[in-house]
């Protein structure tokens, strides 16, 4: 499929959120105990895990783009087969967690950025995935977007 100019603009509002989690503004700073900062850093670990391995088995269809790159497949295995967005996931809970960890209020409202962004994202992909592979509305009733759904709907 063609990148749309959408595409570049998602991705390009996702580089500037990254680039201002990034920079250390100091500013909004919380007060955050030392207990609930090490949750914290456990999730940052974990949302770096998460990511990772869903990069690593994403494989050769991974792209920054929404447009499903041509001749990719669907992957419905691994953290695949619980939700249909793992990179994303990762990094919400990573940067998320990080911003707790860093006690700044300022990461955690770029953090609900790019929860944000991150949903307009899937919403324009999803669209895009359905037409392009047949059962990917049954694969989406079964799996969360972000998180693995608690019910069965």
């Amino acid at each position: 499929m063609r990148l749309q100019s959408k595409d570049y603009l998602l991705v390009g509002l996702q580089i500037l959120l990254f680039f201002l989690y990034f920079l250390d503004f100091r500013i909004l700073e919380l007060f955050i105990p030392e207990f609930v900062k090490n949750i914290g850093l456990m999730l940052t670990i974990i949302g770096g895990l998460i990511l990772l391995l869903a990069l690593i088995q994403l494989n050769k269809n991974l792209s920054p783009f929404p447009t499903p790159k041509s001749g990719s497949r669907l992957i419905k295995n691994g953290l695949y087969k619980f939700v249909r967005h793992p990179i994303y996931s990762g990094i919400l809970l990573g940067f998320g967690g990080f911003a707790v960890y860093s006690s700044s209020g300022y990461r955690i409202m770029v953090c609900l950025l790019l929860y944000v962004l991150f949903s307009v994202k899937t919403r324009y992909e999803e669209k895009l995935l359905l037409k392009k592979y047949k059962g990917y509305s049954a694969y989406m009733d079964k799996t969360g977007k972000f998180f693995p759904k608690l019910s069965k709907n």
